[in-house]
């Protein structure tokens, strides 16, 4: 059920999103943007120049105090103690039988002191979640009311943030940060993102972040920076296969099938859903998450049940056009004998089973800054 505007959340920037004539839809609890001048053009001023994200939804937890590198390392499946100061590491949150919480990026600020970001939808869970769990001698707090949060991706995001940062912008190493003023305003800036282009993600004081969202749209012009709303941003992560929390992945999968498995370090020791982990990587992958293309003109949606010799097998996470690749292209769970690429499948659409191929991920390949 669709929640009332009156109760939807809003982020710093939900005045400007308004005045700039943005489309709001509810996500996750939020009153978000879902798009400006368009999808598909958002989505190619991202893949050509530059685009603004608001994400300021998302969830961050701050961890402090000479215990918090043991409690995360037992809270999250990578391995925590090869993360350097000033080091970004996506990770994931897992309940006892392996299903999964929510994916994760965590920040080493210092020595003791980590930033974890969570997806929005998940924020109440996984605080519940991590205060249930944590011990020993750390002192954890629910930030995210207090922090806006501005993804800046596109080939042209260096030279946009570099003209706006106080530090060297250039010099940032993908999953790395700086702790910096951006347009007078002090915050973390972090070449990290969700689009498989170059790009930054600036965490800011909420107070701060329209200051910082004015700037980057005004001196960007020259740069062709254009405000991206969640429609783009979905086709985005799509086209790298990008898990998306509620869609691709959620309690009822394992990281191992979901492709995760590398940022699951099992050496490590003991975490939470450690063993489950482990027992399916023992008895074999039952099913796997696989990218594929529609063959013919047919959009493959989230729900949409996945077909193989007329029975259903599986089911599409996500799908939609892919404006880079211009192709119709979707995620999904299939049976491991079905996994490898060029297996034919076919996606029920409208009540007709339309033919697809498991193709190699991703669909687009990513241009990071390494």
């Amino acid at each position: 059920m669709t929640q009332p505007d009156s109760v939807l959340k809003r982020t710093p920037l939900h005045a400007a999103h308004v005045r700039l004539g943005a489309r709001m839809i509810p996500f996750g609890g939020w009153d978000m943007p879902v798009q400006y001048s368009g999808i598909v053009e958002e989505h190619r001023a991202v893949r050509n120049a530059v685009g603004c994200f608001d994400v300021s939804h998302m969830g961050e937890f701050e961890f402090r105090g000479p215990d918090a590198a043991r409690a995360l390392q037992r809270l999250t499946t990578n391995d925590v103690s090869s993360l350097e100061v000033g080091q970004v590491q996506y990770s994931l949150l897992c309940y006892e039988d392996g299903g999964i919480v929510d994916d994760l990026t965590l920040y080493r600020l210092t020595d003791d002191h980590y930033m974890m970001t969570v997806n929005a939808s998940n924020i109440d869970k996984d605080w519940a979640w991590v205060s249930r769990h944590l011990d020993g001698r750390v002192e954890a707090r629910n930030v995210s009311a207090e922090t806006g949060l501005i993804a800046v991706q596109g080939p042209h995001a260096e030279r946009l943030v570099g003209r706006l940062a106080d530090v060297d912008v250039p010099a940032i190493g993908y999953y790395h940060f700086r702790q910096g003023r951006v347009a007078g305003v002090a915050g973390i800036i972090s070449r990290t993102g969700y689009t498989g282009e170059d790009g930054f993600e600036l965490y800011l004081p909420a107070s701060g972040t329209e200051t910082v969202w004015t700037r980057l749209l005004d001196e960007g012009k020259e740069d062709g920076v254009t405000p991206i709303g969640l429609g783009a941003r979905d086709t985005l992560r799509l086209e790298m296969k990008y898990a998306l929390y509620g869609n691709d992945i959620d309690q009822t999968t394992n990281p191992l099938e979901a492709g995760l498995g590398w940022v699951v370090k099992p050496a490590k020791g003991g975490f939470v859903g450690r063993d489950a982990i482990e027992r399916v990587r023992a008895a074999g992958l039952a099913r796997r998450l696989v990218g594929f293309e529609m063959v013919e003109r047919a959009v493959a949606r989230h729900g949409y049940p996945i077909l193989h010799d007329g029975a259903s097998v599986g089911v599409v996470t996500s799908g939609s056009y892919g404006p880079s690749v211009d192709k119709y292209i979707g995620i999904g769970y299939v049976p491991a004998a079905l996994a490898p690429v060029g297996s034919t499948i076919a996606v029920e659409v409208r009540g007709r089973g339309q033919a697809a191929r498991v193709v190699k991920t991703p669909f687009q390949p990513p241009r990071v800054k390494r």
